[in-house]
C-alpha cells in the first residue's frame, strides 16, 4: 500500500504533459448550421459581370438568404457564440482542429451544459420558424429575380444543431500486437501533442494576462478631460473570473507564470471598482505595482520557446 508521502514524490516527479495526458480528456465541439450565403450561378455571374465589362469567370459574387439581423435569427446565433465561449472557457487548447481538453472529473457538468445549450438552441430555432415566412418574404423582395425557392428548406426545424463527442488522442491498442514500431511511434506522437498542449495553454494564459493587466493599467493611468477615465466593473471582474478559471486548469507548468497569477491576484485582492473610481492614491498604488507585473509578463512573452507544431503525415 502505497503512502501518502510515497504519492506526493511520485506526482512531484510527473511532467506537466504527463499530468495533462492523465488528467484531461479531448472534448470536440461542432456545429451543423443552415448557410446563409449562396454563390451566384455562372449565369448570373455572366450578368453580373456585363454592368461592368469584366468576364464571369473573373468574378465572385455571391447572395444573402436570410436578413441574419432580425431577432429571431440573431437569438439562435448568441446560443452558438454562448456554446463556443462556455467550451473554451473550461478546457485548454489542443492541437488538433475542434479539439480541447477539459478535466475527467468535469464531464458530466459539461455534458449537462451542453445538453442545455442544446435545448436553448431548438428554442430558438423554433421561434425562428414561426418568423420564417417573413423572412423569405423579405428576401424575395430583396433579391429580386436572384431569389429561388429551391435555395430555401421547408422549415428551419432540424437546420441548426449542436453537436459534441469525446474523441480518443491516446494510440489504438489494436498496434501494440499488430505493429510493435508503429504503436511507439504513435506514443511519441501523442506524447508531442501534449508537450504541445503545455505550451498553448501556457501562451494562452500568458496572453489573456497581459490582455487584462493592460487594459487594467490603461483604465487607472492618465485621463480625459482632466477627468479619471471611465472605469468599468469588469476590469477586476475579468481578473477575478481569470483566476478561477487558471485555478482550475492549471497544469504547473511554468513557476514564473504561476508567481505572476499569484501577484497580480494580491495587487486586486479586495479591492472594489467603485474604490478605484473614488481614490486616486489607490488607483497610483495599483497602477505601480501592475507595471511591475507588466514588465514580469514582457520579459516573459519574449522568454517564451517556440512552439515545435507537430504535423500528421499527409
Amino acid at each position: 500500500m502505497s503512502t501518502l508521502l510515497e504519492e506526493a514524490v511520485t506526482q512531484s516527479f510527473t511532467t506537466p504533459s504527463e499530468r495533462l495526458r492523465t488528467t484531461m480528456a479531448a472534448a470536440r465541439l461542432s456545429f451543423n448550421w443552415l448557410g446563409v450565403r449562396k454563390s451566384l450561378t455562372s449565369a448570373q455571374k455572366n450578368q453580373a459581370a456585363d454592368s461592368f465589362g469584366a468576364e464571369g469567370k473573373f468574378l465572385s459574387a455571391g447572395k444573402k438568404l436570410l436578413d441574419t439581423s432580425h431577432p429571431a435569427y440573431k437569438a439562435v446565433t448568441t446560443i452558438r457564440g454562448q456554446t463556443v465561449a462556455y467550451w473554451k472557457g473550461v478546457s485548454l487548447p489542443y492541437p488538433e482542429p475542434g479539439i480541447r481538453l477539459i478535466r475527467q472529473e468535469s464531464i458530466h457538468t459539461f455534458d449537462d451544459q451542453i445538453a442545455q445549450f442544446r435545448e436553448e438552441l431548438d428554442d430558438a430555432v423554433m421561434e425562428l420558424d414561426h418568423h420564417y415566412d417573413e423572412l423569405r418574404s423579405a428576401a424575395r423582395q430583396r433579391l429580386g429575380d436572384l431569389f429561388n425557392v429551391s435555395d430555401y428548406p421547408a422549415s428551419l426545424v432540424g437546420m441548426f444543431a449542436i453537436e459534441h463527442d469525446y474523441p480518443s488522442i491516446e494510440p489504438p491498442n489494436y498496434l501494440r500486437q499488430l505493429s510493435p514500431e508503429l504503436y511507439e511511434a504513435e506514443c511519441q506522437r501523442v506524447q508531442a501533442r501534449f508537450d504541445e498542449a503545455v505550451q498553448l495553454a501556457e501562451a494562452a494564459f500568458m496572453e489573456e494576462l497581459a490582455k487584462l493587466v493592460d487594459h487594467l493599467t490603461e483604465r487607472l493611468n492618465g485621463d480625459v478631460d482632466g477627468k479619471p477615465k471611465v472605469f468599468r466593473d469588469t476590469a477586476i471582474t475579468n481578473m477575478t473570473e481569470f483566476f478561477e478559471r487558471f485555478r482550475a486548469l492549471n497544469v504547473r507548468s511554468n513557476e514564473q507564470l504561476d508567481d505572476l497569477v499569484t501577484n497580480v491576484q494580491q495587487v486586486v485582492q479586495g479591492v472594489q471598482p467603485q474604490q478605484l473610481r473614488d481614490s486616486q492614491a489607490l488607483r497610483q498604488q495599483v497602477s505601480t505595482q501592475m507595471a511591475a507585473v507588466q514588465s514580469g509578463l514582457d520579459q516573459l512573452l519574449v522568454d517564451r520557446p517556440r512552439r515545435n507544431i507537430q504535423r500528421r503525415p499527409r
